[in-house]
């Protein structure tokens, strides 16, 4: 006779959905990491050129914008990745048809996007904050 499976605990279930995630979520998920990647890198570089002038006594005005637009940034790091991550969300991940014959493209992918860029834009952030900024300012 075959054994009975002890129902997984808590723990259990958990890492079972993180290795068995719906194609959707994980398309939304990988868009909006990809796009948010991209944008830290570039506010990372903005971050340590205004972080070098500021230290050293420099003048801003030979940094990109001319003084400390920081807080810009992150806003632009965050709005981007919301409406990129959207965008690309919307492209590839299509919603089943309701007669079953087919795919479409639905605006319910652009909010699963939406609902994925939002979390992954703040972690992106803080990211580059407490653990890529403290390490490359050292360099």
């Amino acid at each position: 006779m075959a054994e009975q499976r002890r129902p997984r605990g808590f723990i259990g279930r958990r890492i079972y959905q993180l290795l068995h995630a719906p194609k959707p979520v994980f398309r939304a998920v990988f868009s909006n990491v990809s796009i948010a990647a991209l944008l830290t890198i570039a506010y990372l570089l903005y971050d340590l050129q205004v972080e070098r002038a500021l230290r050293s006594g420099a003048d801003l005005s030979g940094v990109f914008g001319g003084r400390d637009l920081r807080t810009e940034a992150a806003a632009l790091l965050v709005l981007g990745t919301v409406i990129f991550g959207s965008l690309i969300t919307y492209l590839i991940v299509p919603q089943p048809r309701a007669n079953g014959n087919g795919t479409e493209r639905s605006g319910w992918s652009a909010v699963l996007g939406f609902f994925a860029s939002l979390p992954v834009a703040y972690i992106a952030l803080v990211i580059e904050s407490q653990f890529l900024k403290p390490l490359f300012a050292q360099l």
